[in-house]
């Protein structure tokens, strides 16, 4: 008998962790494709179980208080979540209904998800991881708070589901959130239309010359009409409600499709 023979058998390695749960992997730049898809999977999951199909979404910035030099904003943007809500609410069980979505932080994305918590709505808050912490504001409803990492990602939830975008004043991020719904709208790139709301027309025609794109020949004449304005809440609700109105018969699928040169629609 060999010397070796009693030596017990060597300790198998323990087993390692299916690569789904390996919390480094998951952080690496390896896996960023699958980060990126979480970021559509879940907000779609949680849309889906919550039966969500059209959203009037808010944006503006997030600096703009009530008690600040252009708080009025803030007040009237909580006033128009109220209304569209209460008024989403009245519609018949068969209708569409419109939930607020907002960015889910300060500033005019809290205003907006107060007034439809305020109104007894459910609201979604998309919120968005920052170098300066940003932090979901306590209005938005628990089911319906996201957090992103990605801004497209982000950007792709807020255009998805939208039916109208009401934009109030803000700055870097309120101006690319108006142009990549812009932009959405002027090329037919999603199924159904958007209705882009200015609120605020003093401000805006002060910030942005759209007469001048037309006059330079950067936007057709035509391309204007994507845009209405607003400068109180009851005026902003009539428009929604009459655009709204307009595209009613229109099939509401889940989630809006993309149109493609394949397709035609």
């Amino acid at each position: 008998m060999s010397k070796h023979d009693d030596l017990a058998p060597p300790l198998a390695p323990p087993s390692a962790p299916v690569a789904y749960k390996k919390a480094e992997f998951l952080d690496s730049d390896d896996a960023r494709p699958l980060r990126i898809l979480a970021e559509y999977l879940d907000p779609l999951r949680a849309f889906r179980r919550q039966n969500i199909h059209e959203t009037i979404v808010f944006q503006g910035s997030a600096r703009l208080r009530p008690d600040g030099p252009m708080g009025r904003y803030y007040t009237e943007a909580r006033e128009l979540a109220r209304l569209v809500t209460v008024w989403s609410k009245s519609l018949s069980s068969g209708s569409h209904r419109y939930i607020v979505c907002s960015g889910g932080a300060g500033g005019i994305m809290e205003a907006a998800n107060r007034g439809a918590s305020e109104a007894g709505g459910r609201t979604i808050g998309l919120n968005i991881g920052l170098p300066h912490e940003q932090r979901p504001n306590p209005y938005v409803t628990r089911e319906l708070s996201f957090e992103f990492h990605y801004f497209f990602m982000r950007k792709l939830w807020f255009a998805h589901l939208a039916r109208a975008v009401v934009v109030f004043p803000g700055g870097f991020g309120t101006l690319d959130e108006l142009m990549e719904m812009l932009t959405l709208e002027q090329t037919q790139k999603l199924g159904r239309r958007i209705m882009i709301v200015l609120y605020g027309s003093t401000y805006w025609k002060e910030i942005i010359n759209f007469d001048a794109l037309v006059r330079h020949g950067m936007i057709s004449p035509e391309d204007l009409s994507l845009l209405q304005w607003a400068d109180d809440p009851p005026s902003a609700l009539r428009l929604l409600q009459a655009g709204l109105a307009a595209d009613a018969d229109g099939q509401s699928p889940a989630f809006a499709s993309s149109r493609t040169s394949h397709d035609g629609g």
